[in-house]
């Protein structure tokens, strides 16, 4: 039975990576700014405490969550990195929106992945309100952005195994 993650931010540093070789890009979504800010910040601040280099790391905007698969994408393509970080919110609303959204951006950021054959992290949260939001930007639920860097930087090992076989 597995064990129940009560806290995104807490993880066993000595079970992350050495991340010193690594460059990630991390796309963030501009909506929902109060929470895409703050989990970005967590991802930046993760990355570089476990070895990331400040230079390594290539943050980009985009207006929305919807627009994560394109930029991942475009980032994949045009830039030398080992993975990417993607950061966005959802909140549910009055109309079916919120689900097309979602559907949309989970699927897209796996074929992204399986296209680019490189980690894209899905750190979206699709929540039900702005609270339940919060409560995993930093709240008391901790952070989704720190456990999307500690993702990003295990799959980049998990990926670099795979190449020394």
């Amino acid at each position: 039975m597995t064990e129940k993650k009560t806290n995104l931010s807490d993880y066993n540093r000595d079970a992350v990576p050495d991340g010193s070789k690594y460059r990630i890009g991390v796309i963030a979504a501009e909506w929902n700014p109060t929470v895409t800010d703050a989990m970005l910040n967590g991802a930046v601040e993760t990355l570089a405490a476990n070895g990331v280099k400040e230079e390594n790391i290539m943050v980009k905007r985009v207006p929305g969550t919807f627009e994560l698969s394109s930029a991942a994408d475009m980032m994949l393509r045009h830039c030398l990195l080992d993975a990417v970080i993607c950061i966005g919110c959802v909140i549910q609303g009055e109309t079916r929106h919120f689900e097309f959204i979602c559907q949309a951006v989970s699927q897209g950021l796996t074929n992204v992945a399986v296209k680019h054959e490189r980690p894209v992290i899905f750190s979206v949260l699709t929540t039900d309100t702005m609270q339940q939001a919060l409560d995993r930007a930093g709240g008391k639920h901790g952070n989704k952005g720190v456990e999307g860097a500690v993702t990003a930087l295990k799959m980049c090992a998990y990926r670099e195994s795979l190449n020394n076989n």
